[in-house]
C-alpha cells in the first residue's frame, strides 16, 4: 500500500504545472503574467489530489485530464492572441515531460509517478525537480534552434487625458528610441491602437502639422521624434507625453509614446514596441 502525502503531491505537480506553461507561453511568443500562470499550475495541481480522494476516481478519465489542461491554459493566457497556440505547445510539451519521465522510470528501475500518470516521488524529489528543470530547458533551447525568436510580449497600459488603454508590446533590445530630454526609452506603439484616446490634433501621419496645431491648442503634450529605420536616413515621429505608463502592472512613470501610422507588429499580435526596461 503506498502512503501519499497530499503537501508533497500538491507541490510536486505545481511546480511541474508552473514549468510546463512557461515553457509553453515563451515557446509560443505569449504575454508572460506568472501570477496568472502560477493560477493555472496550482490548479493542475489541485486536480492532481482530487484524483485521489475517495469517490473521485472518475477524474482520472481522459475527457477530464483534457478538460483540467484546457483550464489551466485558459487560466493561464485566456484572453490573449496565441491561446490555441499555446495550448497546443503546452500539451506537447506535457508529452514531453510524460515520455522523460517514463524513460528515466525504465531506465533507472525507480517509480517518479503514482497511477493515473500524476507526479509523485516521496523518496527522489530531487531527481523529479532536476527532471522538471532539465525538460523545461531543453524544450526551449529546442524550439528556439528551429527558428523561434527568442523575444518576450508584455502587457502595456498606456494612460492619456482622453483615458487608458491595453496592448500588447514586443520588448525589442534592438529598439535604442529615448526621450533625449530624460534618457528615457520611448515606446513606439501603433496610431490605430490609440485611436481612441488621441486629441483631435494628432495625426500620426502629419508629425509636424499635429506638432503645430497642438501648440496653437496651447498644450506643450506634443513632440517631434527623430528616427531611423531601413530605407528611412531621418525620418519624424509624433510623441505624446503620457500620464503613466505600466508594463505587466510595473509603473514605468510619464514616457513618450511615439505614434506610428503603419503596423509595427509583423501579424504575431504586438501592437507597441519598448526597448530595454
Amino acid at each position: 500500500m503506498t502512503v501519499v502525502y497530499i503537501d508533497l503531491l500538491f507541490l510536486l505537480n505545481l511546480i511541474a504545472n508552473y514549468l510546463l506553461l512557461l515553457a509553453a507561453g515563451r515557446i509560443a511568443g505569449a504575454v508572460l503574467l506568472r501570477w496568472r500562470i502560477g493560477l493555472g499550475g496550482a490548479a493542475g495541481a489541485l486536480y492532481a489530489v482530487l484524483v485521489f480522494l475517495p469517490g473521485m476516481e472518475w477524474l482520472a478519465f481522459w475527457p477530464c485530464k483534457l478538460a483540467c489542461g484546457v483550464l489551466m491554459a485558459l487560466i493561464a493566457y485566456g484572453g490573449e492572441y496565441h491561446l490555441l497556440r499555446v495550448a497546443v505547445i503546452f500539451f506537447g510539451a506535457s508529452a514531453a515531460l510524460a515520455g522523460a519521465v517514463l524513460g528515466l522510470e525504465l531506465l533507472g528501475s525507480v517509480s517518479l509517478t503514482l497511477e493515473h500518470g500524476v507526479f509523485y516521488s516521496r523518496i527522489d524529489i530531487r531527481l523529479l525537480l532536476l527532471l522538471f528543470v532539465a525538460c523545461y530547458f531543453v524544450l526551449s533551447l529546442f524550439f528556439r534552434r528551429t527558428g523561434q525568436k527568442d523575444r518576450e510580449l508584455v502587457r502595456l497600459e498606456v494612460v492619456l487625458e482622453g483615458g487608458a488603454a491595453s496592448i500588447t508590446a514586443l520588448v525589442d533590445t534592438g529598439h535604442s528610441l529615448v526621450d533625449s530630454a530624460t534618457n528615457r526609452p520611448v515606446v513606439v506603439a501603433e496610431a490605430q491602437a490609440l485611436a481612441g484616446l488621441l486629441p483631435d490634433w494628432a495625426d500620426a501621419a502629419a508629425p509636424i502639422q499635429s506638432v503645430e496645431r497642438c501648440h496653437a491648442a496651447g498644450s506643450r503634450q506634443a513632440r517631434l521624434v527623430p528616427y531611423r529605420a531601413v530605407g528611412v536616413e531621418c525620418g519624424m515621429l509624433l510623441a505624446l507625453r503620457t500620464q503613466g505608463v505600466t508594463v505587466n502592472g510595473k509603473p514605468l512613470g510619464r514616457l513618450l509614446v511615439a505614434l506610428s501610422p503603419t503596423a509595427v507588429g509583423d501579424g504575431s499580435g504586438y501592437q507597441a514596441l519598448l526597448g530595454g526596461i
